[in-house]
């Protein structure tokens, strides 16, 4: 499990590095919200900008 449990950033993404193992949240403190379209007009435009994939 991540050392540090952010409790405030739930996540449900088990293949990024931050990830808390047994916990569906993020182990960094902040993240970065992102999109990738001109004009976001939809949850799908987001991304989360801070995902590191656990290999």
């Amino acid at each position: 499990m991540a050392e540090f449990v952010n409790k405030a950033i739930a996540c449900t993404i088990y293949n990024c590095v931050n990830h808390c193992d047994d916990e569906e949240y993020c182990s960094l403190k902040k993240i970065q919200v992102g999109t990738h379209e001109n004009d976001p007009e939809q949850v799908e435009c987001t991304d989360c900008q801070s995902f590191k994939e656990r290999r």
